[in-house]
């Protein structure tokens, strides 16, 4: 927050909180709120009249095929939720007990996670200021200082460990430089897996978010621009993949109308149709909202830039959902200072995550110094960024 001479940060806090009002006309206002103003209660009656509500029915399939479509990719595969798929990710992608993964320490916890579910450890790469996403300069320069290919492997030098697998994540909707980490990891022969839990509808160019790896992961959690309640995607246009994945989330059952037999250890992690009614309801209105979320954005782009604070903004060349909106204050002692005033205001606003190195759990795993990702951790401050009730009636529509 850059702040004039004439400001105050209690002057300043009450703009915001007053701008944040005038968009959306409640008290308390919520971070982002699911919005049920299409088809999801007829689908769901529908859902429960046909008797399929777990995950044999025809929702599944539909809301698959809907998600490939938008994202433009050749398969889609549902999952209970994104911790799922990017678990289940990892398996496909080859990614074993003892490996290490490179990631960002700036994510939600989901990510590392996922990661040591497969009985991995992260590596944590720092971001870009202006993507909040893992940086493909930083990502070349911790490779060439420290990863040995030998016999078709990528070998930390350090450690000795296998690096088997990439995962960049998309910040609150903003598309990082995924083309040239794409090119990174080509490079270097270590395969991407792209989380895009918050990127449904954000592009590079005219490309999706989650088309430029082996593998992506969507979430549809409650807080997310679309929901099915919980549920995620594995998105890929590796055929081979996608049934594996569709294998190992149904318990690595082979079909057959009777018997039961089961190949390999599999897990129970598909959609259930209940949810995936509520996802194409949604998908119905999804174009609809990320136009209004748009709006949203610029209403409070044209704020910051009138009162002198920094917006998160779109970076060069791409169209970002805006799920979660942005300002960047002056540091730690001025983000906590907001986040106190606004929430006891009724005004919900939160901080980014804690950086991953940060949590008992990860603080041994090795990274880069993360120069940049400790900075936008004292800095950064979400901002309610739900469709405003107002506009409720272009989603009816």
């Amino acid at each position: 927050m850059q702040l004039s001479s004439s400001s105050s940060p209690e002057r300043m806090h009450a703009l915001v909180i007053n701008h944040v009002r005038e968009i959306y006309g409640a008290n308390p206002v919520a971070l982002h709120r699911p919005v049920f103003e299409g088809n999801e209660r007829q689908f769901l009656l529908d859902c429960i009249e046909s008797n399929f509500v777990s995950s044999v029915g025809l929702e599944v399939a539909e809301f698959e095929h809907q998600v490939a479509a938008f994202a433009g990719t050749r398969f889609a595969v549902a999952t209970v939720n994104g911790t799922a798929a990017l678990h289940t990710s990892l398996i496909l992608a080859g990614v074993n007990q003892g490996d290490e993964v490179i990631s960002q320490a700036l994510t939600f916890i989901a990510t590392c996670n996922a990661i040591s579910y497969v009985g991995a450890k992260p590596i944590f790469i720092d971001v870009d200021k202006h993507t909040l996403g893992m940086s493909p300069d930083f990502l070349r320069l911790w490779l060439e200082a420290n990863a040995l290919c030998k016999g078709g492997r990528v070998i930390n030098r350090k450690t000795g460990a296998r690096i088997a697998a990439c995962v960049p994540m998309h910040t609150f909707g903003l598309p990082l430089r995924i083309a040239e980490i794409a090119s990174v990891c080509e490079e270097f022969g270590i395969p991407l897996i792209e989380d895009a839990a918050e990127s449904l509808g954000s592009y590079v160019g005219s490309r999706h978010t989650g088309t430029f790896g082996q593998l992506a992961t969507l979430s549809f959690n409650g807080n997310k621009i679309i929901t099915t309640g919980g549920g995620g995607m594995i998105l890929t246009d590796n055929e081979e993949l996608a049934r594996r994945a569709k294998h190992l989330t149904t318990t690595a059952k082979v079909p057959d109308p009777w018997e039961f037999f089961h190949v390999e250890g599999g897990y129970n992690c598909r959609l259930p149709d209940l949810n995936a009614a509520l996802g194409c309801a949604q998908m119905e209105k999804l174009t609809t909202m990320l136009a209004i979320k748009a709006e949203v954005a610029d209403r409070y782009r044209q704020f910051c830039t009138t009162n002198d604070l920094h917006f998160v903004d779109a970076p060069a060349g791409t169209t970002p959902n805006f799920w979660l909106n942005a300002i960047t204050l002056e540091d730690r002692s001025a983000r906590d200072a907001f986040l106190a005033t606004s929430n006891a205001a009724g005004v919900m606003t939160r901080p980014i995550w804690r950086l991953m190195n940060e949590l008992p759990m990860y603080q041994d795993c090795q990274n880069d110094g993360l120069e940049n990702s400790r900075w936008l951790a004292d800095r950064v401050v979400n901002l309610p960024s739900s469709v405003p009730e107002s506009e409720f009636h272009r989603l009816k529509a």
